[in-house]
């Protein structure tokens, strides 16, 4: 290899990853700011959070990765035009096509990287990912017994405390009720206060009261003929309340119920679903005429008929119902209108059920091509990085950045406004998830251009020049109008 070569192969690695690694961080930290109330304060064990981070990470792949090809890219070569390092290579005899030869491999390596990653791994990283944050969001909340309201967070009690201390340990003003099977409050707690722990493994939450009476109410002894329930009254020094923490751990649901949607499958499942889904709907839309053709009645009337001796002939002007008397016209309307409303109904499920199953075909199409589409953006942003770095002839993280930002917000934009047009089914399918590229393309391909034949596209001194031979030239125009 030579060191032209590896010389560049540096220059590129090392603001990838570190590239990568920010916009990945940033990424998750939007996650983490999505679902803060969904995670915070519901007792989860830091593991199960980390666990939710790595998944999501995963997933933030596919729009990492072309972002960071193209800010690498952009600081690679903005950083060797800044040293004067691509005019020395080009001064050896190198053109900048050559110079970006390594570059190319590397970028289609990470391609085809990208391919197999969003194939295999990231339908695995989607399923883990959505089914536990799932789980998590559905999770109830850690904090028990919240202070100043009635908390229905165990089954059968309701409970209320006044104040609790900051450590959230002992509680004062403590109020229970207890139901009964029938969802009555026949048992009330009161207590001036309290400590709260929890057993060994979190199996249960123990609430120490203290100085506090015991209220209950029971029916008459004789229910026969005395009515009047009793009222029983206990006070005590010290108890013990003991309630079943099993539904405030995490429940997991069945990862099976999250395949069948489209994020979770690869491309050999994609394939099979849009297959099979795609010859479903041809079939029910070729038995529709089937189907409906049973709702409409034929007769069949004899050539020559033996009891009217002269038909009738058809008057458009007066309809088909003439020659009928009124009752009977009436009777054939009245047919006639039930049947087409049963045809009607007909169709309307019909179409319906041929409406989503056309949207769902639509979304697994998108799912789809998403796979490799990622693989063709990061060759495209390349495209047009490694050309607009050695026309700004800019490194660090200044310029780059905001050229960089402009063009992924650009390919983002585009891309989802494609995908969202072809799940609405407004546009060509494949049109919708490529419009991005056949957009980016040609740019690419002009910088590139520009880039080989060292214009200065960037450089305001020749627009400010260009700008001052303009204000000459109508100049003298301007005074002799003017005299």
């Amino acid at each position: 290899m030579k060191k032209i070569h590896l010389l560049l192969l540096k220059s590129f690695i090392r603001p990838f990853l570190v590239t990568l690694f920010i916009v990945m961080f940033v990424l998750l930290m939007l996650f983490l700011f999505k679902y803060i109330d969904d995670l915070i304060g519901k007792g989860f064990a830091w593991y199960t959070i980390l666990e939710l981070m790595m998944y999501n990470s995963a997933t933030n792949v596919s729009m990492a990765l072309p972002l960071s090809v193209l800010l690498s890219t952009i600081m690679t070569y903005g950083s060797l035009g800044e040293n004067y390092e691509l005019v020395a290579i080009k001064a050896a005899g190198i053109s900048l096509r050559r110079a970006m030869y390594p570059m190319i491999v590397i970028v289609t390596i990470l391609s085809v990287a990208a391919f197999f990653f969003s194939d295999y791994m990231l339908p695995v990283a989607n399923l883990k990912y959505f089914s536990l944050l799932y789980d998590a969001r559905k999770q109830k909340s850690a904090d028990l017994l919240p202070e100043g309201v009635f908390s229905t967070s165990f089954p059968g009690y309701t409970i209320r405390v006044k104040r609790k201390d900051p450590d959230g340990q002992r509680l004062y003003d403590i109020m229970i009720y207890s139901k009964t099977p029938s969802d009555n409050n026949t048992i009330v707690i009161l207590a001036r206060e309290g400590t709260m722990f929890r057993t060994m493994g979190d199996k249960y939450l123990v609430l120490k009261l203290k100085d506090g009476v015991r209220y209950e109410e029971a029916p008459g002894q004789n229910a026969s003929y005395n009515t009047r329930q009793m009222l029983y009254r206990q006070r005590f020094k010290e108890t013990e309340t003991k309630f079943d923490l099993s539904t405030f751990k995490i429940s997991r649901t069945d990862e099976n119920e999250f395949k069948s949607a489209s994020q979770m499958m690869n491309i050999k499942q994609l394939t099979h679903y849009l297959d099979s889904a795609q010859r479903s709907v041809d079939s029910v839309a070729a038995s529709n005429h089937k189907m409906v053709s049973s709702y409409i009645k034929y007769y069949s009337i004899p050539t020559q008929s033996k009891v009217i001796k002269q038909p009738i002939a058809y008057d458009a002007k007066k309809g088909a119902l003439q020659g009928l008397k009124t009752p009977e016209q009436q009777m054939a309307l009245n047919t006639a209108s039930s049947e087409v409303r049963s045809i009607k109904d007909f169709i309307k499920n019909r179409s319906d059920i041929y409406r989503n199953d056309s949207e769902n075909i639509r979304r697994y199409f998108v799912e789809y091509q998403k796979k490799y589409n990622l693989s063709v953006a990061c060759l495209v942003l390349f495209l047009i990085g490694a050309p607009l770095g050695s026309i700004i002839r800019k490194g660090g993280l200044g310029l780059p950045v905001v050229v960089s930002v402009v063009f992924f917000l650009i390919y983002y934009i585009i891309t989802t406004i494609g995908e969202k047009a072809v799940k609405g089914g407004e546009i060509n399918n494949y049109l919708g998830m490529w419009i991005s590229i056949i957009t980016l393309l040609p740019i690419g391909l002009f910088l590139s251009y520009k880039a080989a034949t060292d214009s200065a596209l960037f450089d305001m001194e020749v627009y400010k020049r260009f700008i001052n031979r303009m204000i000459q030239k109508f100049k003298p125009k301007a005074t002799r109008h003017l005299h």
